[in-house]
């Protein structure tokens, strides 16, 4: 199973290899990941040869090699940006650089995922506008307070925040003051889908 760490060690050892034309070694990849064990690093470059991800050569000091599934997994890379801090909307505040990244396709991207876009404007005090394009999770069920894609008496598809109240009904609750709730017996609401992102093209 690819954990966040064995991602962490795999995306070094690409970018090492991109940049240098070889491997790195067992103690470039632990400072590399920020651990101080080389034992632990050693650990993490034999789960990935387990995984299939890297193939080791014995008697080799730089011993790794990528495999074609390593190399696939290697595009996902396309799609993580660099976090590099914090910027004010309301009082400015000190700009501090970071050294994290975001990873898109991590985030974002998956076989259960699809896009909708918006249009209204029941849903503008969530910072959701007409235009928009909201990035959802396919889901049957829902938590109290999550966004949802609820379909009604399958027809109607509505953006929503999903409720449940004491008698067994569902609250589709917009966030516009001008707009009301909306309540319906459980079976007249399917859920179709849980929103897990905004998506926003400046004009």
């Amino acid at each position: 199973m690819m954990t966040p760490k064995l991602q962490q060690t795999l995306t070094f050892i690409q970018s090492y290899l991109r940049e240098h034309g070889y491997a790195p070694t067992v103690a470039e990849i632990a400072k590399g990941i920020h651990i101080k064990s080389t034992g632990v690093a050693h650990r993490y470059i034999t789960a990935l040869a387990d995984e299939g991800y890297l193939h080791l050569i014995p008697g080799k000091r730089r011993n790794i090699e990528l495999t074609e599934l390593s190399k696939a997994a290697s595009n996902e890379e396309n799609f993580s940006l660099p976090l590099l801090g914090r910027i004010a909307a309301g009082q400015p505040i000190e700009a501090i650089p970071g050294v994290e990244s975001i990873d898109l396709a991590r985030m974002l991207l998956g076989n259960d995922r699809y896009v909708l876009k918006v249009s209204g404007d029941s849903m503008i005090e969530e910072g959701i506008f007409d235009g928009d394009l909201v990035v959802c999770a396919h889901a049957t069920r829902a938590n109290n307070g999550e966004i949802v894609v609820a379909l009604i008496d399958d027809e109607a598809a509505t953006l929503k925040r999903f409720y449940h109240d004491q008698k067994g009904n569902v609250i589709l609750q917009p966030a516009n003051a001008n707009h009301a709730a909306m309540e319906f017996p459980a079976q007249r609401v399917k859920i179709q889908g849980v929103m897990i992102g905004l998506l926003r093209i400046a004009a």
